[in-house]
């Protein structure tokens, strides 16, 4: 099986190359700053959109994600494309003693959102704050004994070399959760799901957080994303072993794991 090198993926983007932006394929050169654009435009409202579109149960989603890290009191803890600290919040209670949670994004405007709602709720110990990217993360290797991405890998710019990165920062033993939208396991459900997103996400968007085009890219990057199967084998490809997944809602969101060995 191939891995990762010690030094990490390419930080250069082949200028030739395009990359995902919903629906549309965009220079790969130009995602990752018009990505930063859409978060810096939603984050005041994005975790208040998050209830709104998914009436809360994202909340289960990530209590569910937390617990199957079940972080251990001195581990040091991950949580990437996290910037307003909705996973860190998590991962810092059931952690308890000796929290250790590092939160890395690419937007300073997510990450603004989430200090300060770590001052409004006192956690001020155990967090650190740091601007990132997912592709090149500023971290030495072997680094954490968990990561965590949640809603995030579907915006980066190359998925492979984000997945490739987690495993070079994690430690032998480390263990990676992604948590993201799939693919619904059952039909009917499915296209009535499609046909909510497609509506509700811009129309919430427009609403809520007066941006319907950046909730437009969000559900367009959903539909865009790779499916269960297709994202384990990824992942066993960049070096993960015990790769399994867990569908919850029938597939609306699948809970992604493996482990550093």
């Amino acid at each position: 099986m191939s891995r990762p090198s010690s030094d990490g993926p390419e930080s250069g983007v082949d200028p030739s190359a395009s990359a995902s932006f919903g629906y549309r394929d965009v220079p790969a050169a130009e995602k990752a700053g018009m990505v930063r654009e859409v978060f810096a435009s939603v984050a005041p409202r994005y975790d208040l959109m998050n209830d709104l579109m998914s009436a809360g149960v994202h909340r289960l989603w990530k209590n569910t994600m937390v617990d199957r890290v079940n972080p251990r009191p001195g581990e040091r803890l991950l949580d990437v494309a996290g910037g307003t600290g909705d996973i860190a919040f998590r991962l810092l209670k059931k952690q308890g003693e000796r929290p250790d949670v590092t939160v890395c994004d690419i937007n300073p405007a997510m990450l603004e959102v989430g200090r300060d709602r770590a001052v409004d709720r006192g956690l001020l110990q155990g967090l650190t704050w740091t601007t990132g990217d997912a592709e090149t993360l500023p971290f030495p290797d072997r680094s954490f004994d968990a990561y965590t991405i949640a809603f995030g890998l579907r915006n980066v710019t190359d998925i492979d070399k984000a997945l490739a990165d987690a495993w070079r920062v994690l430690k032998p033993g480390g263990r990676f959760y992604c948590l993201e939208f799939s693919k619904v396991t059952s039909a009917p459900i499915a296209r009535a799901y499609d046909a909510y997103s497609e509506r509700a996400l811009p129309f919430f968007g427009k609403l809520v957080a007066k941006d319907a085009d950046s909730y437009r890219y969000l559900h367009e990057s959903i539909r865009r994303f790779p499916p269960q199967r297709e994202l384990a084998a990824r992942m066993r490809k960049v070096g993960f072993a015990n790769v399994a997944w867990r569908d919850m809602s029938l597939g609306v969101v699948a809970l992604h794991s493996g482990w550093r060995i």
